[in-house]
């Protein structure tokens, strides 16, 4: 039934490359070589971000070592105009395209292959969190765009994705229209764990992945680190698509 229903799908609402609009898919081959999936991981600081290797565990540098994310996994640059801002513009703004949970987690994947990060010791015992969005926001999309992000890399990853245990308790201002200190501000008591639903030892004494969209100044992610550490999560990394420059 399910191919059946893809097939009709396919075939009344066929979907089309974002960058050259050729029929199939969403990202065909020849826009996504344009693309410039990072081989590197790097540090957690917003001006020159160090390089980390291969070789390495940690995902600090000495400058960054207070913050209580671990460190961050992201594929590309959040440039200005670029075909990626295009595709998570369509992702999470009307009209919404949620398939593209799909093909944005596949990228995500391909920078963790090519950047030596996708291996057994990385995510063994690991679990994927997606941020989460206030009830306003999810009402009007339908869909949280970083659970369904968390719900492709689960598949491929073969690690759970939890997705109750973190939730936003109030609405805030988008970050993109604040400044660093506006936005720490503006998500104080933003985020808590939902003890009603959950099961804490889901992700306490374990590594938790918070899986998100975009990362700009890092003050969501923080945000949800420091709340989940507080309820017993042994590390916290953050995965998202792309990060700002």
């Amino acid at each position: 039934m399910n191919k059946v229903k893809n097939f009709l799908l396919e075939l009344f609402f066929p979907c089309f490359c974002f960058g050259c609009q050729k029929e199939g898919t969403y990202l065909c081959q020849d826009c996504k070589a344009v693309l410039e999936i990072l081989e590197f991981q790097y540090c957690l600081c917003n001006k020159n971000p160090s390089i980390i290797g291969p070789g390495q565990e940690k995902g600090k540098c000495n400058k960054c070592f207070n913050k209580n994310l671990s460190g961050l996994y992201f594929a590309l640059s959040y440039k200005e105009k670029s075909l990626i801002r295009k595709l998570i513009h369509q992702f999470k703004y009307q009209p919404y395209v949620k398939d593209l949970a799909k093909t944005l987690a596949n990228l995500i994947i391909e920078h963790l292959i090519i950047s030596g990060k996708n291996t057994n010791d990385i995510w063994q015992g690991g679990v994927l969190i997606p941020i989460p969005l206030d009830k306003n926001k999810l009402k009007n999309r339908g869909y949280n765009q970083s659970e369904e992000l968390a719900k492709e890399l689960s598949k491929i990853l073969q690690i759970p994705a939890i997705t109750n245990v973190l939730i936003k308790t109030k609405s805030t201002k988008p970050q993109m229209e604040l400044s660093k200190e506006e936005r720490e501000q503006n998500l104080q008591s933003a985020f808590s764990i939902n003890l009603v639903k959950s099961d804490l030892t889901k992700f306490s004494g374990r590594k938790v992945f918070l899986v998100d969209d975009v990362y700009t100044t890092g003050s969501t992610m923080e945000e949800c680190a420091k709340i989940l550490k507080q309820a017993g999560a042994k590390q916290i990394w953050g995965i998202c698509i792309a990060r700002e420059e």
